[in-house]
């Protein structure tokens, strides 16, 4: 299956996906966004890597910073915090570039690895995108975490390609649908920048009022 440009959806999505789907039905279908700490911390980070204007030389090493990447087969397009090209012989040309070069994302998140697959899903998408763009096969990508400060390298295996695939799909099908996910109250709530916007307690109450409602009070004969 093939995506047109039109129907593209954020890699950075997944993020909000994996930690609340309301929270990512409220910002990509309803547009709704708020900053609290976490994300101005998140967005501090990333500015320290993003600058498309800039590209690092040395001698065997070229890192380029917030490349644009898409991906026709996934539906996704997003931004590459830094991608270092290295020089090997088994590597892919570049333009403008002597020698051949191999590709290795590297991306940065605040904070520590989290226990679910949100961070691995946004590599294998990010690896899927350069691939098709260059014309390459990644065999695996790097994330930096800002607690301990150092980088882990992920494989970029066939589970977490068909894994990304499926969910893909998930993600296209929802936002076609237009549905916004109904409040849930979680722990990690209070952390969610778009919590004062989203209300889940308040949103959960109404719901118990209605429901109660339904259950106890008998329709009047006609």
């Amino acid at each position: 299956m093939s995506y047109s440009p039109e129907d593209y959806l954020m890699i950075s999505g997944l993020q909000h996906y994996y930690f609340c789907k309301r929270q990512w039905g409220l910002i990509h279908i309803g547009q709704a966004w708020a900053d609290n700490a976490l994300t101005a911390e998140g967005n501090l980070l990333h500015s320290q890597a993003d600058d498309p204007f800039f590209t690092e030389i040395r001698k065997d090493l070229l890192i380029s910073r917030a490349m644009a990447v898409s991906s026709a087969s996934l539906g996704f397009t997003g931004i590459l915090d830094v991608v270092e090209f290295h020089r090997e012989e088994d590597g892919i040309p570049l333009r403008g570039r002597e020698g051949r070069w191999q590709p290795n994302i590297v991306e940065y998140k605040h904070g520590k690895p989290k226990k679910n697959k949100c961070d691995l899903m946004q590599l294998t998408a990010q690896a899927i995108c350069l691939e098709e763009m260059l014309g390459c096969t990644i065999q695996s990508a790097d994330l930096f975490y800002a607690t301990p400060k150092r980088r882990t390298t992920v494989p970029i295996d066939a589970g977490l390609r068909q894994e990304m695939k499926t969910l893909a799909k998930e993600l296209h099908t929802a936002y076609a649908g237009g549905v916004i996910t109904k409040a849930e109250s979680h722990k990690n709530c209070p952390k969610c920048s778009l919590y004062e916007l989203c209300m889940p307690r308040l949103t959960l109450k109404q719901q118990s009022v209605a429901n109660y409602m339904s259950r106890n009070i008998e329709e009047p004969y006609a």
